[in-house]
């Protein structure tokens, strides 16, 4: 249903996700009124099948939005990044940067269900099946769109070709809170500890999703462990889901009263799991940017919260874009190159905490 919206609050949501319930939550936290405008029906929304590996930093956000120790969560503690047929591996370690995690892997759903009980709590207005546009968000000081993906001709874009398949997988043996990050020439295989199982995402090249998804589990067993190779076995597998990749983000994410921020602003590729880690971000800086405006839509106050979120989006999107790119082909002397980059990773502990850091902090090292 399309509905005009009527003035209630400073800051019109559109999109009742997982980012736009935690900008409500952050705006709250700022004194900020908000109300949020979501087309689903609200239940649908928990019905979210994908898995988020989250950053320290991140969850020192959701700390502060007060939804963290209410969350199922797995921790990381070692990330071990190599490539398929070629020399090189890296391990960043937790132990090594004094900390107990990483990152934490969390449902999708789980993440929702606890933003969403927050937001009932704190007794934020929560329109479901309302479908807002740019048009009808003239009785708001701004409105943050904080749903979807970047609008196409909005900004720039890559197809990648590619569809993640999701999945969850059980093991022969222990996962020792081990996260995987294996590229090869069939797209980068992601394996994400989640409880006592590895939450799998695999990149495949457009003709053979359908493929892949029809594969019976011993057949897709049998894929995935010939991609993977032998460090663990895998026994069973749940049903699987794909989702098409691409890059599309807005060079700039702010127009008159207007802020777009997480997939609405950058739809990245889920590479490195940088995505919701660069939405979650961008709810924090928006927060404290507009926590001291007389009019948060001002023109001056949008200008400041782009100037803010800069280095950090490009370096965001430069990065996982570089690693599709450089990762994705078996050229033979990329092949090397890619090797000694990981090499050097490896024999550089500075090196490899400066990556670390900008995976777990973003550009600025802090949440």
């Amino acid at each position: 249903m399309l509905v005009a919206v009527e003035a209630a609050a400073t800051v019109g949501i559109v999109g009742g996700g997982p980012a736009g319930m935690a900008l409500a939550l952050a705006l709250r936290a700022k004194g900020i009124g908000a109300e949020i405008f979501e087309a689903r029906e609200r239940a649908a929304v928990r019905r979210d099948q994908r898995v988020l590996a989250l950053s320290d930093g991140s969850g020192q956000i959701l700390d502060w939005l007060g939804v963290w120790s209410h969350l199922p969560k797995t921790p990381i503690e070692t990330i071990h990044v190599s490539q398929r047929g070629g020399f090189g591996r890296t391990m960043l370690r937790a132990s090594e940067m004094d900390m107990h995690a990483l990152g934490w892997v969390v449902a999708a759903s789980d993440l929702i269900a606890a933003l969403d009980d927050a937001v009932t709590a704190n007794g934020i207005v929560y329109r479901e099946q309302q479908a807002v546009m740019a048009t009808d968000t003239a009785g708001f000081s701004l409105t943050a769109f904080a749903e979807g993906r970047v609008d196409p001709g909005a900004g720039s874009a890559r197809d990648y070709g590619q569809h993640a398949v999701l999945c969850n997988v059980d093991l022969a043996e222990p996962h020792r809170n081990i996260a995987w990050e294996r590229f090869t020439g069939d797209g980068p295989l992601a394996l994400l500890p989640l409880g006592d199982r590895y939450a799998m995402v695999m990149t495949c090249v457009d003709d053979v999703v359908d493929a892949i998804k029809g594969l019976d589990d011993a057949a897709f067993l049998a894929v995935l462990q010939k991609r993977f190779g032998t460090r663990h076995r895998f026994v069973a597998a749940t049903p699987r889901v794909a989702y098409p990749l691409g890059l599309r983000y807005r060079p700039n994410p702010v127009a008159a009263r207007q802020v777009w921020l997480g997939n609405a602003a950058q739809t990245l590729h889920p590479v490195a799991g940088q995505g919701f880690n660069l939405a979650l971000r961008d709810i924090w800086e928006l927060a404290a940017t507009l926590a001291d405006a007389s009019d948060p839509g001002a023109p001056e106050v949008l200008a400041a919260y782009a100037r803010g979120r800069q280095a950090d989006r490009r370096g965001a999107i430069g990065f996982t874009d570089l690693l599709i790119l450089g990762f994705g082909t078996d050229f033979p002397p990329l092949r090397h190159v890619r090797g000694a980059g990981l090499l050097a990773l490896d024999l550089f502990p500075p090196l490899r905490g400066f990556v670390a850091r900008r995976m777990i902090f973003g550009a600025r090292a802090w949440p």
